[in-house]
């Protein structure tokens, strides 16, 4: 098939969407994309409100995939990034703890008694492995005993997902931690230098990345730039477009429609190439796919997120990128610093503190009031022993985002597996990429390269987007490399 002969539709303007646009223009190909909202990003997107910019669950622009890297300096120049130090901390009882857990750290802030309590917990599982190891809760405690998983782990995991760690697949602990446990870190620290210099010259242990790039006016500038450039292009990006039928035909998809303002657009294709919930994409399939299909579709579950920003003094911040709230007394389970990510996101004297609660759709949390959200906000800032005096908080905001995380319960394999099994075999020119679009857990980059690689496959390749984001090494290690070579 020639160029000029594909008809490509794009759902969703978020990472993958926006990549996928931008890597057909280098084939000479246009498209259309049909963006749901009325902004770019995605979960990456910046909110702006009275010139601060909120960086919606905080996005280091740190990769393992070099073509995507490239990428990012592709769509921005040198210019437009700045390089920043890495750092987050768990913040428990009142002590700030290393992440990932540095088992020295930890094992020193909890006393003398509680880490030989720790460290007799982790040869206990040695010895006495948990029984179930497929879920989050057995995964960890196999990897740092039951009395580090439930310091650091049990807490904040039930925040995130709102359901016991016995009811989170262990799927997403080991696309998070991967290799990490308690003997490792104890190793990396205590084993001696010359070993360390050995395997480094071997390039067999890996570090965590202190640094990394991020744009000046946050993720969203990426997807802005991008949206510019392709738009340049001939690209139509079309908003407030939400997808509600793909007709297919004699095995592929022939045409997608979408309402804006209550009108249906219909648009003709041949390939689509779709960011938006799987589950929805296959209710929106014409003809409708079989029961059992409809039943996968339905059971895929996600957790949201909303973000209340607090402007403060400057004095107010800390110098993380974030903080892990690991104290079940309070709500908000993460709190970002955006001064600490770029000067550019907030104002001279001021700081914008974001503090992340983790909700479902229409719950209590989700359905309150913006300024009830804040009061708590600056509430649990002074409860935890961050704020002293909430009066020192000048304004703020809330930013709600749905569908934020996939949800790995027990079924949710076999369910996006039953889905993608239907798509090949009855809309094969139906490629679903980045988060939402495979219900996975991907950062960033492996949604962008999900897109990439799409879009060879469109071409002629024969890549398994399945298996991106399936490496071994703890997604913020590196191998020792040289540095790209725009900075």
């Amino acid at each position: 098939m020639d160029t000029t002969d594909h008809e490509i539709v794009i759902i969703g303007a978020g990472p993958a969407g926006l990549t996928a646009a931008y890597v057909l223009t280098k084939r000479g190909l246009t498209s259309t994309i049909l963006e749901a909202d009325t902004v770019v990003g995605g979960i990456s997107r910046t909110a702006t409100a009275d010139g601060w910019r909120f960086d919606i669950g905080g996005h280091r622009f740190f990769t393992k995939v070099q073509p995507v890297e490239d990428l990012w300096f592709e769509i921005l120049g040198p210019d437009d990034f700045l390089r920043r130090p890495r750092l987050s901390r768990i913040y428990y009882r009142g002590k700030f703890y290393d992440y990932p857990i540095s088992a020295m750290n930890a094992l020193r802030n909890l006393g003398p008694i509680e880490a030989v309590r720790c460290v007799a917990s982790y040869l206990w599982v040695r010895v006495h492995p948990p029984e179930d190891k497929s879920t989050l809760e057995g995964f960890v405690a196999s990897r740092f005993g039951w009395r580090l998983y439930r310091h650091f782990f049990k807490t904040q995991s039930e925040k995130v997902w709102g359901v016991p760690c016995t009811e989170v697949q262990a799927d997403w602990g080991a696309q998070r931690i991967k290799n990490l446990s308690l003997f490792r870190a104890v190793w990396e620290a205590l084993k001696p230098k010359g070993i360390r210099r050995k395997a480094s010259k071997a390039k067999q242990v890996t570090s965590l990345i202190e640094e990394f790039n991020y744009p000046k006016y946050g993720p969203g500038m990426m997807w802005e730039r991008c949206t510019e450039l392709v738009t340049a292009k001939g690209v139509e990006v079309v908003f407030d477009a939400k997808v509600t039928k793909v007709e297919h035909d004699a095995g592929k998809a022939v045409a997608v429609t979408a309402m804006t303002d209550g009108v249906p657009a219909r648009y003709q294709c041949t390939e689509v190439i779709s960011s938006m919930p799987i589950g929805e994409l296959l209710r929106s399939m014409e003809p409708a796919p079989p029961p059992e299909v409809l039943k996968a579709a339905d059971a895929l579950r996600y957790r949201d997120f909303i973000t209340v920003a607090l402007v403060l003094p400057e004095a107010d911040g800390f110098p993380d990128n974030w903080i892990y709230i690991n104290d079940a007394s309070v709500k908000v389970g993460r709190i970002q610093n955006f001064g600490s990510w770029s000067p550019y996101l907030v104002k001279d004297g001021r700081t914008c503190l974001g503090l992340e609660f983790f909700v479902n759709e229409g719950d209590d949390m989700w359905v309150k009031a913006d300024a009830d959200l804040i009061e708590q906000g600056k509430r649990e800032l002074c409860e935890i022993g961050l704020l002293s005096d909430p009066s020192r908080v000048e304004s703020g905001y809330v930013v709600r985002m749905p569908k934020a995380y996939p949800f790995y319960d027990a079924a949710y394999k076999e369910n996006v597996a039953t889905l993608a099994s239907w798509l090949e075999e009855h809309a094969p020119n139906v490629y679903p990429v980045g988060r939402n679009g495979m219900h996975r857990y991907n950062n960033q980059d492996h949604s962008m390269y999900t897109a990439m690689l799409s879009v060879e496959n469109i071409f002629g390749a024969n890549h398994d987007i399945w298996s991106v984001n399936v490496e071994e090494e703890y997604h913020e290690e590196r191998t020792a490399a040289p540095p790209h070579p725009n900075q």
